[in-house]
């Protein structure tokens, strides 16, 4: 009967405080990385509680990954410490010579200052306002002055197998457009030509027509470019069907300068100022006087930058601050310099990553979690003014940017303000949520080398955001 009676209280008391047991957040966390998935592929996470100031959870956070765009957290990060919101991008116009009877006996020089916004709608206002100066003919030429950053395009591990895309721009500090052609392609009459036009419109523009209007519900548009000429001559082939929308395609010009000054040159001539002359590259005389200026906050670049991930204004932003420190021909080299100098900030070691690009386009890039959540740690604890604009930059589960199509049911919705990351084989997610508590949790998740799409990876990553999200 004793026996009977102490097997029972063993059971008893046994299963009572297994009920009892909670699975904890990092319980739940392990369990998931437990998937069969990881058996081929890396993960590494670091979440950390800034409000309690407490470790959540980590996994390989000191392993080393490509970071993809969540590079473009440390270069905002830098320019916000190191630029400030309060920042200006400036593109200027200047010119030599004499204005003389509405006449500018001289010329015209183009000067950029890497605003990765700049538009043909800016460029129109600044020729209207050349016009209220009183200039309505230039006798002499008009130039770009690029003297500002130096001659790279690309940054180093680009891959040239990415071109034309637009997300992989021909650098230039004199940006405009995106330094892209916008290409709006219209169905015609059935067994016709498409439809093509430009946005602006230009003469710059060429192209080799050969998609035809076809009845089958198919689409099937190849745009390639004149890569024997190495020109920004476009290539369009496929069949377009008879009752689809106008498409917009956006492909990246290889010209960017000769493209700046065609525009310029037929904004001049919209505008009703004379102009014969040439159009070139030439640094400005030091003598030159400004006459015209648009300025750009990098309270309003970083918006666009993060939230879409723009590659273009992150490399701008990059030289931007290599500009501002070092001067002249301003260089991804120079820029990273300061983005190392963060790395000290926080308490890390520079020389245990490494960094060549401002963007996460390279290849050659590798940074941890734990310095990616360190940055995060830091940019709410030391500058929370500057935290405030990081974190309204990112975007937001569910509601826009490239999160817009996640996460868009449970407690991870409209709560997840983070920068994403895609690379082929790279998948990255890091920013901030609310636990359920009203604790500020900062996370860090890359998972990288598996084969094909990303959305299994996303979707480990959202698991995780969901997990998080609902800490008591």
């Amino acid at each position: 009967m004793k026996k009977l009676f102490a097997v029972l209280f063993v059971l008893f008391t046994t299963s009572f405080f297994a009920q009892e047991k909670k699975f904890t957040t990092a319980d739940e966390l392990e369990y998931l990385l437990c998937d069969p998935f990881f058996k081929t592929c890396q993960v590494g996470v670091d979440a950390y509680n800034i409000t309690k100031k407490e470790i959540v959870f980590r996994h390989n956070e000191k392993l080393l990954f490509r970071p993809a765009s969540n590079m473009k957290l440390i270069t905002t990060t830098t320019a916000l410490c190191f630029l400030g919101p309060e920042y200006k991008f400036k593109t200027k116009i200047k010119y030599d010579g004499k204005i003389e009877d509405s006449v500018l006996n001289g010329n015209l020089y183009f000067i950029g200052g890497f605003d990765p916004d700049f538009t043909s709608a800016d460029l129109d206002t600044m020729i209207m306002q050349l016009k209220d100066e009183g200039i309505n003919k230039i006798t002499g030429n008009i130039y770009s002055d690029v003297s500002n950053m130096d001659s790279l395009f690309w940054g180093n591990g680009w891959m040239w197998d990415d071109d034309p895309s637009y997300n992989f721009p021909y650098m230039t500090p004199l940006v405009i457009n995106d330094v892209s052609m916008y290409v709006v392609i219209a169905p015609s009459l059935l067994g016709e030509k498409a439809s093509i036009f430009t946005i602006p419109e230009s003469n710059y523009f060429k192209f080799t027509n050969n998609i035809v209007t076809v009845d089958n519900d198919t689409s099937d548009l190849i745009v390639s470019r004149d890569w024997i000429n190495r020109s920004d001559s476009l290539i369009l082939e496929g069949g377009l069907f008879v009752d689809a929308e106008p498409d917009t395609i956006m492909v990246n010009l290889r010209h960017t300068n000769k493209y700046f000054l065609t525009l310029a040159k037929e904004t001049l001539q919209k505008n009703k100022i004379g102009f014969d002359g040439t159009c070139g590259i030439k640094i400005a005389p030091d003598n030159a006087k400004e006459i015209v200026t648009k300025e750009r906050l990098f309270s309003e670049v970083i918006i666009n930058l993060n939230k879409d991930s723009d590659n273009l204004s992150t490399e701008m932003t990059l030289r931007a601050m290599a500009f501002e420190r070092y001067g002249k021909y301003a260089s991804a080299k120079k820029g990273i310099k300061l983005l190392d100098s963060l790395i000290v900030e926080v308490g890390l070691n520079p020389k245990n990553y490494r960094l060549v690009d401002g963007s996460g386009v390279s290849h050659y890039n590798l940074v941890s979690d734990e310095l990616l959540n360190e940055i995060l740690i830091y940019m709410n604890l030391y500058h929370p003014k500057l935290f405030d604009v990081l974190y309204n930059s990112f975007p937001i589960a569910g509601v826009d940017g490239s999160l817009k199509d996640r996460m868009k049911k449970g407690t991870a919705h409209n709560n997840v303000h983070a920068k994403t990351g895609t690379l082929s084989g790279v998948s990255a997610l890091s920013g901030y949520l609310h636990s359920k508590s009203g604790d500020l949790i900062s996370f860090s998740i890359n998972t990288q080398n598996f084969v094909g799409s990303a959305r299994t990876a996303r979707n480990f990553q959202d698991e995780i955001c969901e997990i998080l999200s609902n800490m008591e």
